[in-house]
């Protein structure tokens, strides 16, 4: 029986192989599992397809494994108080027990109604009653968010979050999403706590790492696994992409098909819907800093004939977002594996 390919190009899928983020698992679940946790609250972000899906996921399996621990998963949305209320009540055998005896949620379309209680106004009211009976069977309540941006829905989240940790009730929150789309919510007025959060940045993976996976995973040489890991940049999707590819391959290395085929994943997936955000000066400078591996700025100045004022916003813009590196002072370079290629590939489209 042929074995199945263990990488995947599926977004938040947990792939048979993957490079996980242990130190930023293990001291977010060191974290809450702490008896006096210093904080209940942590933001993972990241360009598309640097693994905040996957490692969000992988601390869910974590706590939802756990006996003490509730796990919901919520999207960002108009009702995410009565939703999370909702899913305690369906999926927590004591909690439904509860509120069938204790409290009349008919309000919200919630439990039997059977209490002869009046109906409960506030959903905010209801998670925190919730909550306090969670804390008397000592179990916890994680609230994961994936792909959090701002809305209605989580800015009222968020700060409701803020008032039952305060009153030390059991409940922790891990949200993923772009940079733009969580530093939006900490900009927000009245969401200081969640600018204060401890903020995890999926960064490249290890190049090294990568490469000894290649060579295990895949049965090739130091050579060519070095040289395709090198080819990934660190990019956690490519590194996925680019495994995948070299598997369904007969020899297992690098070949034209294995790069187009990279090139086109990469290309559709992710790279189109970056370039559809940059704006137009952006966009103009990269069609520049792509004629070299390495541009020094002064030559892109130069030849584009712009000042320091006038490439410094387009600048930090393609910074924040990952595309370009500049922790080399005075140099440029593209940090997205095989993103020279599509560039190129875009301008001759555009023209």
């Amino acid at each position: 029986m042929e074995k199945k390919n263990p990488y995947t190009i599926s977004f938040g899928k947990i792939p048979a192989r993957y490079l996980g983020r242990n130190s930023i698992i293990d001291s977010i679940v060191e974290a809450f599992e702490s008896d006096e946790p210093d904080e209940q609250a942590f933001k993972l972000t990241g360009i598309r397809g640097t693994g905040k899906t996957v490692t969000l996921t992988a601390i869910e399996r974590h706590f939802r494994d756990r006996k003490d621990w509730v796990v919901v998963n919520l999207a960002p949305d108009s009702d995410m108080i009565v939703k999370l209320v909702a899913e305690l009540y369906s999926c927590v055998g004591f909690v439904t027990e509860f509120v069938d005896t204790n409290l009349n949620l008919s309000a919200f379309g919630i439990g039997t109604g059977l209490s002869r209680k009046s109906p409960v106004a506030s959903a905010d009211h209801a998670l925190e009653v919730l909550l306090k009976e969670l804390k008397k069977k000592k179990v916890r309540l994680m609230v994961s968010i994936d792909e959090a941006h701002k809305t209605p829905g989580i800015i009222h989240f968020i700060q409701e979050f803020q008032i039952l940790i305060r009153k030390e009730l059991p409940i922790y929150l891990l949200a993923a999403g772009l940079y733009e789309d969580i530093e939006s919510l900490e900009n927000t007025d009245g969401l200081t706590f969640f600018w204060r959060a401890s903020k995890y940045e999926m960064t490249p993976l290890n190049i090294t790492y990568i490469r000894d996976d290649y060579m295990k995973t895949l049965g090739i040489s130091f050579d060519e696994a070095q040289k395709a890991a090198f080819l990934t940049k660190g990019y956690a999707y490519a590194y996925q992409a680019l495994g995948k590819y070299l598997w369904d391959s007969d020899k297992h290395i690098l070949t034209d098909d294995v790069l187009r085929y990279l090139d086109d994943v990469l290309f559709e997936k992710v790279y189109k819907k970056i370039w559809s955000e940059l704006a137009p000066k952006d966009r103009w400078f990269l069609s520049f800093i792509i004629k070299k591996d390495n541009m020094p700025v002064t030559e892109l100045l130069e030849i584009t004939k712009s000042t320091h004022s006038q490439w410094s916003v387009p600048r930090n813009r393609l910074k924040e977002k990952r595309i370009i590196d500049v922790r080399e002072r005075g140099v440029i370079s593209l940090s997205l594996p095989r993103f020279k290629e599509f560039v190129e590939n875009r301008i001759l489209m555009e023209d």
